[in-house]
């Protein structure tokens, strides 16, 4: 285990003082009620009524009624709660029976369990198992929010300065700028989040106490051309500033410790937002968001308490604003969820700014913060803050091979559409694999947290934000309904068009939060029925489909049938960037019918994307 996640594994011996919701306005909340398991193949599919106030809920099982229940682990290493049902226990053997329960998720944790209902799954028959996409083109469209492009994560920008050479003989500072180049040209991506502000070789404290910005400067001068725009990460501290100068983390040593001064932290706060305006506009900078820390609630990452968290933000926010109160600022940037209530907590009894918080979570969709966030706004007559995934992916484990794997693709889209209407972004971690905070690659394919490899090929989870960015949204999301086998937890779909109803765009994905699934499973294999309504009776429609599988976009299978080592040879590049891409494949075409209705049926494997493009000719 890496020491980010053996940190985040026992990060609860240390979660301080949770938020009760008392201070403001939400109390103890009930078990869910109406919860159902509806047998399926290869799972159970768990519903139950949503709680007022609920951030999320905590699915139990059972051999037996009576207990034990003990929470399902899907094996994605972070918070197992949640955001809203259905859920799909596919963990559930074939043929067994179980008991499940259901608990509400608040930020003090798993609350009472509701009554227990049974559930078995199914084996698999001879032929793969069927759901229905139900899409209205004639519908009213309503926007379909750029959660995933707003922001994304990346290592520190230092690295687009970095003069010696990278992990398989690359040049991490040209890689680096063309993966953010690919991500905001290809993704739509808006802003980058990095860590290291204060690090060694961007920012020094000179003998007479001043500090010196001129790396900071060409680090940011680079990043800037790229026309993209920074998220101020508040860390680490410098060495002169800090309380213990040998707490480090990483292997580049990034400083975790409080400061030993709390003024001087105010000072360093405060002078890097005078530079930063003076360099490249007032205007400019009260655009960005500046972000205090990160993930202060896990050891590995700060040696002070919750309450000197507390200290550390509020000491910067109000260095921050006291230079330019258009400028957004927010934490408490913790890892698995933690801390959010407790920062809202101190910021309405202290008249502490918020403007957005910001936490991070792995191996699962996001929490609903909604309803912390709406009783702040309540309670202070503030407006109410943003909610900010500053960091969010697949898995917090260094080097595990579900980051290359197929299975992180439909992942990616089950997040992004469960954070449609409960966040302002969610920030998947990372664009790249030049990435040294372990120490670098070791191989091409090792399990990076980037969505691009050394080399920048695209691994599964980039087409999936892919095609995420490719839905027609001039006309806007249009409603698409999936009902079947696993509909809602397994199969999911989002669909739009243009504005004048000729293309309509659906995206529909197969996946499981089970990480026990990672190959895939034939089980959860479905054949997918998309019927679209609301189309020109008659009209004849050209049909385009992507995908995104174990034999499509798949680039680590090219690299195995090249039976490739550690790292290319230049023919090999030659190839594996060949195979770069997500092909068109043209289906044969539909007519509507005399009731402006279309159909096609496709093959949807687990793990498994369909892109369907629908055009009027």
């Amino acid at each position: 285990m890496t020491e980010k996640s053996a940190a985040r594994a026992d990060w609860e011996s240390r979660i301080g003082k949770p938020s009760d919701g008392r201070l403001l306005g939400i109390g103890e909340l009930p078990a869910p009620a109406g919860v159902s398991a509806d047998d399926g193949t290869g799972h159970v599919l768990l519903t139950w009524r949503p709680v007022p106030g609920a951030l999320g809920y905590l699915v139990h099982r059972s051999d037996s009624a009576e207990g034990p229940f003990e929470p399902l682990d899907h094996l994605g290493g972070d918070v197992l709660a949640v955001p809203h049902p259905p859920y799909a226990d596919t963990l559930a053997e074939p043929g067994r029976g179980y008991f499940y329960k259901v608990a509400t998720w608040s930020d003090t944790g798993a609350g009472a369990l509701s009554e227990a209902v049974p559930g078995s799954a199914r084996a698999a028959g001879s032929r793969a198992a069927e759901v229905t996409v139900a899409v209205d083109a004639a519908a009213p469209a309503t926007e379909l929010p750029g959660v995933w492009n707003r922001m994304i994560g990346a290592e520190h920008f230092s690295l687009l300065t970095w003069d010696k050479p990278g992990a398989g003989g690359s040049d991490v500072a040209k890689e680096y700028g063309e993966a953010l180049a690919i991500v905001r040209d290809e993704i739509g991506v808006r802003s980058v989040r990095a860590h290291g502000t204060f690090l060694p070789e961007t920012v020094t404290v000179r003998g007479d106490g001043s500090f010196d910005f001129s790396g900071l400067d060409a680090v940011y001068d680079r990043f800037l051309a790229t026309g993209l725009t920074p998220v101020v990460e508040l860390s680490f501290m410098p060495r002169e500033l800090a309380s213990d100068p040998q707490y480090t983390v990483f292997d580049y040593k990034a400083l975790v410790s409080t400061p030993a001064r709390w003024e001087r932290w105010g000072d360093l706060c405060r002078e890097l937002t005078v530079h930063l305006q003076e360099r490249y506009g007032r205007d400019t900078v009260a655009g960005w968001e500046f972000e205090v820390w990160n993930e202060a609630n896990l050891e590995v990452f700060w040696n002070g308490t919750q309450d000197d968290y507390h200290r550390l933000y509020e000491v910067a926010v109000r260095a921050v604003k006291g230079v330019d109160d258009r400028i957004k600022v927010g934490g408490p940037s913790s890892a698995a969820a933690g801390w959010v209530g407790a920062l809202l907590e101190y910021c309405q009894e202290h008249d502490v700014p918020v403007d957005f918080v910001s936490t991070h979570t792995y191996g699962n969709a996001p929490l609903d913060f909604r309803p912390m966030t709406r009783a702040f706004a309540e309670a202070t007559g503030r407006p109410e803050p943003e909610i900010l995934w500053t960091e969010w992916g697949v898995t917090p484990t260094h080097f595990h091979r579900v980051s290359d794997s197929v299975f992180a693709a439909p992942f990616v889209l089950r997040g992004m559409k469960s954070a449609l209407s409960s966040t302002d972004c969610l920030s998947y971690w990372v664009a790249s694999d030049q990435f040294e905070e372990l120490g670098w690659p070791p191989r091409l394919f090792h399990g990076g947290f980037g969505l691009l490899t050394v080399g920048n090929l695209r691994k599964p989870r980039f087409w999936a934000l892919y095609l995420l960015s490719q839905l027609q949204l001039t006309g806007g999301r249009i409603p698409a309904a999936v009902g079947g086998d696993g509909a809602g937890a397994l199969v999911e779909s989002l669909a739009t068009r243009t504005e004048d109803g000729s293309t309509v765009d659906v995206l529909l994905w197969n996946g499981t939060l089970d990480q026990s699934k990672i190959d895939g499973a034939a089980v959860l294999d479905r054949a997918a029925t998309v019927r679209v309504t609301g189309l020109e009776p008659g009209a004849v429609h050209t049909v385009e489909s992507r995908r995104v599988d174990e034999h499509h976009a798949n680039i680590q299978a090219v690299w195995k049938d090249l039976d490739g080592g550690d790292w290319p040879d230049d023919q090999q590049w030659r190839k594996l960037r060949a195979a770069d891409e997500l092909p068109v494949e043209t289906l044969a075409p539909v007519t509507a019918d005399a009731g402006g209705t279309a159909v096609l049926t496709v093959e949807l494997p687990n793990p498994g994307i369909r892109f369907l493009r629908l055009a009027r000719g």
